[in-house]
Order: C-alpha cells, then structure tokens, then sequence
C-alpha cells in the first residue's frame, strides 16, 4: 500500500472531513481513503462532445439546407528556391 501526505488542505474541508468521519464511525484517513475509492472506482464514460451538445441544444428549432458556392482551384504553392 501507498501513502500520500495532502499539504494545504483548508481548515474548513478538514473539519468537514472530520466530522463525516465521525458520522461513519471511521477516522479522517478512513473516511479520506473511502471518499478516493468511491470518486475513483468507477469508470464514467465521456460526455457529449461540442458538436453534439450544439446540435442538441438547437434541434428542435429545425434545420436550414445551405447553398454552398463551388469550389475553385487554389494556385499553385509559392516556391522557396
């Protein structure tokens, strides 16, 4: 088993860690090591990616069909000799 040593923790969270710990009936790096376990265990999957929270957010408003113009050729690409 590994340790870790958290440094700059604020007082308020300590406390807070302190007394779940006690409402658990476990000390403070019980109760630490259950909260790591429990956030860390399982696997999330990830979420919607930009497009589809977009695409989410706007589908009931419908769609619009764009007429898009030809392409054309690009130039040739400058040289550097």
């Amino acid at each position: 088993m590994s340790s870790i040593t958290i440094r700059n923790l604020d007082q308020a969270i300590k406390e807070r860690l302190r007394v779940r710990a006690a409402e658990h009936g476990h000390s403070m790096e019980a109760e630490a090591r259950r909260i790591l376990q429990t956030a860390l265990s399982t696997r999330r999957s990830p979420g919607p990616n930009l497009y589809e929270r977009i695409h989410a957010r706007f589908a009931a408003l419908g769609g619009v069909d764009l007429d898009l113009p030809p392409r054309e050729a690009t130039g040739a690409p400058p040289r550097f000799d």
